[in-house]
């Protein structure tokens, strides 16, 4: 199972988590599991190279580790780009949960810090 967690702070996505496979077909053929990453890595493209933050990121393959954490000093502009990036993201990442109920697992936190 795959699991997804993402952190808000004052209705804005600050921390963007994901472990694990989603276990729905065999490794290379896992349709579901290429779904999340691709939902995933191409919001930490967006952040990082269209809007241009310089944001925390780890990634490991082989666990299906990511991470994805946001400075606390985004200018307006950024926290803009950033928000339309990450709420499409979500959005892409709770259609799929919905679905895939089984195989993937959504964790919303808001305001914890």
């Amino acid at each position: 199972m795959t699991k997804v967690k993402v952190t808000k702070k004052n209705n804005h996505i600050i921390i963007v988590e994901a472990s694990g496979h989603t276990g729905y077909g065999v490794s290379g053929e896992d349709i579901v599991c290429a779904s999340i990453s691709s939902i995933l890595q191409t919001a930490v493209l967006g952040v990082l190279k269209v809007a241009g933050v310089n944001a925390r990121f780890q990634k490991n393959d082989e666990t299906g580790y990511l991470k994805l954490e946001l400075p606390k000093n985004l200018s307006e502009k950024e926290v803009i780009e950033v928000d339309a990036i990450l709420n499409t993201m979500l959005a892409g990442v709770i259609d799929l949960a919905e679905s895939y109920s089984n195989f993937i697992e959504l964790e919303v936190l808001d305001n914890v810090y």
